[in-house]
């Protein structure tokens, strides 16, 4: 007996997504395709609202993609947000990033069983993790190291106290 599948793909869309670690708030978008200007898109998204729009440094801590990696991406970002510091995490230090945590959420949460019909399902299906997620997440402060939003008061020296272990 011959058995067909039939597979009809839908598209694909870019989850982009940005983490408060003082609010535990995700700001999420989706592009068509990752790039520089949806990067930028979801930069302009979360510095146009308070407090960042207002804030004397707003550091921007950013994995190694193309789009947002070496001084180009970094004058861009200067450029288009002088309170705006851009700060990479290390090469083999994913786990760092509070906003890949819930890229790992995502994947094993809110898009399985991937069995979506079109993309406007699965943007909706985003979005309301996003709501959720925002709306129960607490702030975390790392006892380990002894930080706080609070204790940091947005300084450079905050950021060069921390050592990893």
């Amino acid at each position: 007996m011959r058995v067909n599948h039939t597979y009809g793909r839908g598209g694909a869309l870019a989850f982009l997504a940005a983490y408060d670690v003082h609010h535990a708030r995700v700001f999420g978008r989706t592009e068509p395709e990752t790039g520089i200007v949806p990067f930028m898109n979801l930069v302009t998204q979360v510095m146009s609202q308070e407090p960042y729009a207002s804030a004397k440094r707003v550091f921007r801590i950013v994995g190694n993609g193309s789009s947002r990696h070496g001084q180009k991406a970094a004058a861009r970002l200067a450029a288009a947000f002088p309170n705006a510091a851009m700060v990479h995490t290390p090469v083999h230090a994913s786990w760092l990033n509070q906003v890949e945590i819930s890229f790992s959420v995502v994947q094993r949460k809110v898009v399985p069983p991937n069995d979506f019909t079109n993309l406007t399902e699965v943007r909706d299906r985003l979005r309301t993790f996003e709501d959720r997620y925002n709306a129960t997440a607490q702030p975390s402060v790392n006892a380990d190291i002894g930080l706080s939003a609070s204790s940091c008061d947005n300084s450079l020296s905050c950021v060069a106290s921390i050592s990893l272990r």
